[in-house]
């Protein structure tokens, strides 16, 4: 009835679109894909095929998230002003150095931020965002710190930072303030809370989420049992997963005004077409199955690129 596919990021798309021809269901890991063109194309696919897509977010499934959640949507915990995400993870080089594909745009997607999608769950999109994006510590194409700086339309300000240099590896951590008081979370567990008359909501449960503070291998695979689970019992009642494609391609869209407000060797990716990104893009292949070849799908995440051939926006 369907497939679970853990292929590279910009793989997502021509995964599905083969799966879905077959009349098959798809769950993937995040993100739903690395531009939002390709989620586009993906949610035509659905739509021709008639098929569900599910993302490995596996973070949503977290108890303490889940309960901030819906204390955030009901507005008990008032208006929020501030939020302060950081993702402050560690990767040696020999992570990089294991698949040619890691820490490049084409085929990962970017750097750590590539894999950030909280925020627009917990609040929706921003109508601003700055950022300030570098490449330190690894041999990559793609940033590996930065910080982000976020406005939504209800004046809130939110920042995230995002790594993979912060030696030895520290824990998620999201603060959130409002006009009655904050809350902590680190790895998805509330750690403090300061709401006078709401007494702690903090689950007892023993679920665990890979921290992934140090490491990528997975130890803890509750949030992603989780996932499972919840896309099983959606096929079966022939209805969308918690995690759709559509709530998704949110986080797609994010990042990639995370990285056209970047720093300018990253809006280089997005933004340019100067004679040494395409010759530095023509040195990179794309391994698909057996053999060498390029993804049947329009890349391109902007309208100012929509008209330019295939090979100029995998080269771009």
């Amino acid at each position: 009835d369907a497939i679970i596919g853990v292929t590279p990021n910009g793989l997502h798309c021509q995964l599905i679109e083969e799966a879905a021809r077959l009349g098959k269901h798809a769950l993937v890991e995040k993100p739903l894909d690395i531009t939002p063109m390709a989620c586009d194309r993906i949610l035509d696919i659905m739509e021709k095929h008639n098929v569900h897509v599910g993302v490995t977010y596996q973070r949503r499934f977290s108890p303490d998230n889940v309960i901030v959640k819906k204390l955030l949507d009901s507005g008990s915990l008032g208006k929020v002003i501030a939020v302060d995400l950081a993702a402050k993870f560690f990767r040696d080089q020999a992570y990089y150095d294991q698949a040619t594909y890691r820490g490049g745009y084409s085929i990962d997607g970017g750097g750590p931020f590539i894999q950030q999608s909280v925020l627009c769950w917990l609040f929706g999109m921003p109508v601003e965002v700055r950022s300030m994006l570098g490449t330190f510590n690894h041999d990559m194409e793609a940033e590996d710190h930065g910080a982000v700086l976020l406005r939504y339309s209800d004046g809130m300000i939110a920042t995230i930072v995002a790594s993979t240099c912060a030696q030895p590896g520290f824990p998620a951590r999201m603060e959130i303030h409002t006009n009655r008081g904050s809350v902590v979370l680190v790895n998805d567990r509330i750690t403090e809370w300061h709401f006078e008359g709401i007494a702690n909501p903090a689950s007892n449960s023993i679920f665990q989420v890979h921290a992934g503070a140090a490491s990528a291998k997975v130890t803890d695979t509750a949030g992603h049992q989780a996932v499972v689970a919840d896309f099983v019992a959606a096929l079966a009642a022939r209805c969308a997963p918690s995690i759709s494609a559509e709530s998704a391609r949110m986080a797609t869209d994010l990042i990639a005004m995370i990285y056209r407000a970047g720093s300018p060797v990253h809006q280089r990716h997005f933004n340019t077409r100067d004679d040494e990104s395409k010759q530095s893009a023509k040195k990179q292949k794309l391994v698909i199955k057996s053999g060498s070849q390029r993804p049947n799908w329009i890349l391109s995440s902007f309208p100012d690129e929509s008209g330019d051939s295939l090979d100029d926006q995998i080269q771009a």
